[in-house]
């Protein structure tokens, strides 16, 4: 397999804590709103995207095969290996050792791992294939888009 979706692997520690100052009043996508000068508390990142420590790791997308499910070249998908993967779920998968990130598509007694941009196909999951499920992305972190 030539595609390389992953450049990198981190382990999250469940015992180090990152907090976050958090705004009381959300920010609004509309019209403007007034903002407030304070702040609620403190927001540990690790409390609010992990849920199962010990199972969750952040990798680094690479290359632009999930573009059309928002996953951009770079981002930072937080993935939790205890959750079990489902019919189009966000997926890590391991094909021939490689890790790659696709949606997890079952048609009929099919197993597809499908990309999100037209220019790749997708892996059709063979019995012969050495393939399996690493993990269910549970969310995508990527940068602003700045010029």
């Amino acid at each position: 397999m030539n595609e390389k979706n992953i450049l990198s692997i981190i382990n999250i520690e469940a015992d180090k804590k990152t907090n976050t100052p958090m705004f009381l009043d959300s920010v609004s996508a509309g019209f403007p709103s007034p903002a407030t000068d304070y702040m609620e508390n403190k927001l540990d990142l690790n409390e609010y995207l992990v849920k199962h420590p010990a199972a969750t790791f952040i990798v680094k997308a690479n290359g632009p095969s999930m573009i059309e499910a928002g996953i951009l070249s770079g981002d930072l998908l937080i993935v939790d290996r205890s959750v079990t993967p489902k019919n189009d779920n966000i997926v890590i998968a391991s094909v021939f050792g490689d890790l790659t990130v696709k949606k997890l598509r079952k048609k009929g007694s099919a197993l597809f791992l499908v990309s999100a941009n037209n220019a790749y196909s997708s892996i059709e999951v063979r019995e012969e294939m050495e393939c399996f499920i690493w993990g269910v992305v549970t969310y995508v972190i990527h940068k602003a888009i700045t010029k």
